[in-house]
């Protein structure tokens, strides 16, 4: 079996497995142009590898996630006999420090949600509007969706009787049940009613959120007005400039604020965790690691609980 084939048959492995495998599948293909496909999978050279590994920039931690996916097909290939052995080099260098992401405060997510400043950004739009754009934040910091997930709702995934959203077929193949507070579902009952798609036929398979013409948000228009409301709200960052504000870190902030609220009541945070993974649409704890950023609020707390345990207080 050549390598193109064997690449493949692995893709199609991954995604009968329930990976949606997107990236991966994109890079081991473009890895055939470093190696000739219609070789052999031994045929590869670590030489090769390396060349793709190394790619036309700096080192950055893309360069990880390639060995990874590179490891993985390999473990694959050798386990079913379409190779005997690994082309990967023996060490790779240290991929640079991660970007901590930036957690906004209480007074920054007022300033960003307060709806003069959305309206502000949003003057001139010809697709977003401001109460839309506004709704979409509200969704992604209030219950910790991802962008995509935002997006994708329809009226139809909106429970208001049970104040519940269906998020369908998400990242990893699974659909689960948001429960959101009272706040929120206010928002959203005001929201769907309004005639705010140009007089636009509306069913339950319409986007909660989207353009004017009832078309799905697209990330580089959100962004572009993310940036302008980040602007006018006055979030600029840290000085150095490299870590700057972004919409992601609407979901950062959820869950780093869910944590120091749970410390706060004296909550059981440990027997919590696996309760936010599930509700981030995590598979394990170990991609809501990311998302706990420890900052001076929350290491405050967790100070506090662990300075009640050692003081002998055993409920903590």
């Amino acid at each position: 079996m050549t390598l193109r084939e064997t690449i493949e048959q692995y893709i199609l492995w991954r995604r009968a497995h329930g990976a949606k495998f997107t990236t991966g599948a994109n890079l081991l293909r473009h890895f055939l142009g470093y190696a000739d496909g219609n070789a052999t999978c031994d045929a590869v050279t670590t030489t090769q590898v390396l060349a793709f590994l190394a790619g036309k920039g700096p080192l950055a931690r893309h360069r990880e996630n390639k060995y990874y996916v590179l490891a993985g097909f390999w473990r694959y290939a050798i386990s079913r006999g379409h190779a005997t052995r690994s082309p990967l080099p023996n060490s790779e260098p240290k991929s640079p420090p991660r970007t901590p992401p930036y957690i906004y405060s209480r007074d920054e997510l007022r300033r960003l949600f307060d709806l003069s400043n959305v309206k502000t950004s949003r003057r001139g739009a010809v697709q977003l509007d401001a109460v839309t754009f506004r709704t979409l934040l509200l969704l992604l910091y209030g219950v910790g969706l991802r962008f995509s997930e935002a997006t994708r709702l329809t009226l139809a995934d909106v429970d208001l009787a049970e104040n519940v959203l269906t998020i369908r077929a998400t990242k990893f193949y699974k659909s689960r049940l948001v429960p959101i507070g009272p706040q929120l579902a206010m928002v959203l009952a005001n929201y769907m009613p309004l005639p705010r798609r140009g007089g636009l036929a509306q069913d339950e398979t319409s986007f909660l959120v989207a353009n004017r013409d009832g078309t799905r948000l697209a990330s580089s228009t959100v962004q572009a007005a993310f940036d302008a409301l980040r602007r006018i709200a006055g979030i600029h960052g840290k000085a150095d400039g490299r870590q700057i504000p972004r919409l992601h870190d609407l979901r950062h902030s959820f869950a780093v604020h869910s944590l120091t609220a749970w410390y706060r009541q004296g909550a059981d945070v440990q027997r919590l965790l696996p309760v936010l993974s599930t509700y981030l649409g995590h598979s394990d704890l170990e991609g809501t690691k990311v998302y706990l950023s420890m900052t001076p609020e929350l290491l405050q707390q967790a100070c506090l609980r662990f300075a009640r345990y050692a003081g002998g207080d055993q409920d903590v």
